[in-house]
């Protein structure tokens, strides 16, 4: 599975015209899981992509997730998902 997704991961930057310095796939795919596990799977994908245009807009990548996650973990109700 890694390797379909490093090979996804290399084409869409390719594709984008993104150098591949620019996507830290560890920090993403964690901000997705902590805000799916605390606020819910559909959030997840719309976090992320809220991420990007933090950075987009001069953000600090790490910073910005780290923000998303502290809200995720203090989200009303996190207690009792799973």
């Amino acid at each position: 599975m890694m390797s379909q997704l490093q090979d996804w991961n290399r084409r869409a930057l390719d594709e984008l015209g993104l150098d591949p310095g620019t996507l830290d796939q560890a920090l993403v795919l964690d901000l997705a899981r902590d805000v799916a596990h605390g606020v819910a799977r559909p959030a997840a994908p719309l976090s992320t992509y809220l991420l990007g245009v933090a950075v987009g807009r001069g953000a600090d990548p790490a910073e910005a997730a780290a923000r998303l996650v502290t809200l995720a973990e203090s989200w009303p109700g996190r207690e009792t998902r799973s």
